[in-house]
């Protein structure tokens, strides 16, 4: 058994935004405030991390987490990555810790995070990590399970989803290529991007991904990566499809 924890499921700028006032950042609903969009995974004794963006500190201590086994990032983007200096307190009681990338975003974080990633000179306290350039075109192994990548489309650039067992994470989606729906066969339980009501350039639309979503078949999907523009948490679940749920900060739900 799997179970997945949402550490946040909103957009880039979060939600509530900055400065806004629109009704749904003015929501009291504690389901429409949204954290940049994270995912824990957890069996037996593991705890894995997808994407470690800027509110990483705040999910860590809001789910009393003591420990993460690794972090596997599906891009490089900084509300996917913005939070890798907050994994100290973690590097301080366990070591390197393991993280897990392709190598054009492994590259991107040597640039951006030199301190972290860099074996020469180290700056007294900073973290270090356990580098693990991954791709779309291999599977691996992680502490029993089998991780399946897979390729997704950002508009035009090329980021990972992850199967892990019947449970598939999916975020930061476009499009899929054709190549990969094989990987996509018998899910269980399918966590989704889905932006907003209107079309997005980079981002699924609620009409586009409900269209995925009856192609996969999934027995759930939970959808995540949610702007303010989706309307009010309450008002939208209502209106989906009865194996289809917008999954909200701090909701967990188990995978068999």
């Amino acid at each position: 058994m799997i179970n997945v924890t949402f550490l946040g499921t909103g957009t880039s700028q979060g939600v509530p935004i900055i400065g806004s006032d629109h009704p749904v950042c003015k929501s009291k609903d504690p389901k429409d405030k949204r954290l940049r969009v994270s995912v824990l995974v957890q069996w037996e004794s593991y705890n894995l991390v997808i994407d470690c963006g800027p509110d990483f500190r705040q999910q860590m201590l809001r789910e009393n987490i003591k420990h993460i086994d690794g972090i596997f990032f599906t891009h490089e983007h900084a509300d996917h990555s913005a939070g890798m200096d907050d994994i100290r307190p973690f590097y301080f009681k366990q070591g390197d810790i393991p993280v897990f990338g392709t190598e054009r975003v492994i590259n991107n974080f040597n640039e951006r995070f030199k301190y972290i990633f860099s074996k020469d000179n180290k700056y007294p306290g900073a973290p270090s990590v356990d580098i693990n350039i991954i791709s779309a075109k291999k599977r691996f192994e992680f502490k029993g399970k089998k991780i399946i990548p897979i390729e997704v489309m950002h508009n035009n650039l090329s980021i990972l989803g992850f199967r892990i067992d019947d449970f598939c994470y999916l975020t930061d989606v476009k499009t899929i290529p054709n190549k990969e729906y094989n990987k996509l066969k018998n899910i269980d339980l399918l966590v989704l991007s889905c932006l907003r009501i209107d079309e997005h350039p980079n981002h699924l639309n609620l009409k586009e991904a409900e269209i995925l979503i009856d192609k996969l078949k999934p027995k759930k999907c939970y959808l995540t990566h949610i702007s303010h523009l989706m309307g009010f948490h309450e008002e939208v679940n209502k209106k989906l499809a009865k194996n289809v749920f917008l999954a909200y900060d701090t909701l967990r739900i188990k995978s068999h």
